[in-house]
C-alpha cells in the first residue's frame, strides 16, 4: 500500500534531520525528478492492471506499449487500485513516481464496467486529472498481420475529426490528454521519413446510444479512434520540389469508445468553493449589521462586503477571521 502524505512528510524529515548531505549524483537525479512547466524530454507512461482485468484489455495494455514505446511500462500484476478512491489516488502517485512516469493508464473489467480504461496524468508527483473510457469495440495491432507497423519512437500524425472536439468542454479535455499521450519526443525539426503513422479520432455526436451496462446511455457521442501506417512514395506527377505523396494503410490498434467520466484535480474548486462561503458570509453581515450597527452607513458595508471577497482568494481560515475584525473596527471607528 502506498505511504500516505504523513508519512511521506515524516520520511522525508527523517533524512533532513541527520545533515547529511547525498551525494552528487543523488543530487542530479532528484533535480531531474523535479516538477517542469515546459517538458524537454518524452513522458513516460506507466501501464497497470486493475482489480480484474480480462484478456482483452491486456491487449489493450500491450498495444499502448508498442505505440509509446520506448517510453512506456507494463506492470503485469493486478493491482487493488480504485483511481477515482483517495486511497487509490495515493497508490498511483506512489507507483508513477517510483517508476519515474507522469503519465499513466488502469485497464480493468468487471459487470457493472466492463472493458474499463482509465488515462490520467500527474504533476509534481500528484494527480492531476483523469478521464474514464469505456471501450465497446478494440481490434488490435495482431489482427492486421502482415501490415506494416510503426518504428519505435517515431511521432504520429494526429488528427481530430468533428465539430465536438471544438464545442464540447469535455472532449477538448480529452483532446489535451490524448494529444499529451501519444506526442513522444519535443522536436524543432522533422524529417519527414520519420513520420510513419497517423492515429484519426472521430467524434460522431449523432450516433445511436448503444445499451451498454456501466455506460451512460444518454450520451450520444462515440469517438472512434483508428490507426493508419504512411507510407510516402515519389509524385512523378509534379517537378522536382514537389512533395511526396502518401498512401495509408490500416495498421491498427483501432478501437470504438465513449467517455465515462472527466476527473480534474484542480485547486480551482477549492477556491471557488471559498470565494462562495465568504460571499455568504459577506450578506449575513450585510443582513444582520444593521441590528448592531446603528452609525454604520451603507457605503461602508459595501466596503465590508468588497473586502470580505477579496480575501477570499486567501486560505479559508482568513475568510471567516477576517470579516469579525472588519466589523469590530468598523464599531470601534463608530463608537469612537
Amino acid at each position: 500500500m502506498a505511504p500516505t502524505q504523513q508519512q511521506a512528510k515524516q520520511a522525508r524529515a527523517k533524512v533532513l534531520s541527520t545533515g547529511k548531505q547525498p551525494k552528487a549524483s543523488i543530487q542530479r537525479y532528484l533535480k531531474s525528478t523535479e516538477a517542469q512547466l515546459v517538458e524537454k524530454e518524452a513522458k513516460s507512461v506507466l501501464l497497470l492492471r486493475g482489480i480484474r482485468c480480462s484478456d482483452a484489455m491486456t491487449t489493450v495494455l500491450r498495444d499502448m506499449r508498442s505505440m509509446n514505446a520506448p517510453n512506456a511500462k507494463l506492470l503485469n500484476k493486478n493491482n487493488q487500485i480504485v483511481p477515482f478512491d483517495d486511497e487509490g489516488q495515493l497508490s498511483l502517485e506512489f507507483l508513477t513516481t517510483k517508476n519515474d512516469c507522469s503519465l499513466f493508464a488502469i485497464a480493468s473489467s468487471n459487470k457493472k464496467r466492463p472493458n474499463n480504461l482509465v488515462m490520467g496524468r500527474t504533476f509534481d508527483h500528484q494527480v492531476l486529472d483523469m478521464v474514464e473510457l469505456g471501450i465497446l469495440r478494440y481490434k488490435s495491432m495482431n489482427d492486421y498481420a502482415g501490415m506494416p507497423k510503426k518504428r519505435v519512437g517515431s511521432k504520429p500524425m494526429m488528427l481530430f475529426v468533428g465539430d465536438a472536439w471544438h464545442l464540447d468542454t469535455e472532449c477538448k479535455k480529452l483532446q489535451n490528454l490524448l494529444l499529451d499521450f501519444y506526442r513522444g519526443d519535443p522536436v524543432e525539426k522533422l524529417v519527414l521519413s520519420g513520420l510513419d503513422h497517423a492515429m484519426v479520432f472521430t467524434a460522431v455526436a449523432d450516433a445511436p446510444p448503444l445499451q451498454q451496462p456501466g455506460l451512460d446511455n444518454a450520451t450520444t457521442l462515440l469517438i472512434h479512434q483508428r490507426t493508419y501506417y504512411c507510407k510516402l512514395k515519389k509524385n512523378t506527377t509534379g517537378g522536382s520540389g514537389s512533395a511526396p505523396l502518401p498512401y495509408l494503410t490500416p495498421s491498427g490498434p483501432d478501437m470504438d469508445f465513449r467517455v465515462r467520466i472527466i476527473c480534474i484535480m484542480c485547486y480551482l474548486l477549492i477556491v471557488l468553493g471559498t470565494v462562495i462561503i465568504s460571499l455568504l458570509s459577506c450578506h449575513l453581515f450585510s443582513y444582520f449589521g444593521f441590528m448592531f450597527l446603528h452609525g454604520v452607513p451603507h457605503q461602508q458595508l459595501c466596503v465590508l462586503n468588497f473586502h470580505s471577497f477579496v480575501v477570499s482568494f486567501h486560505p479559508l481560515i482568513y475568510v471567516h477571521v477576517y470579516p469579525f475584525k472588519t466589523v469590530i473596527h468598523a464599531i470601534h471607528e463608530t463608537n469612537t
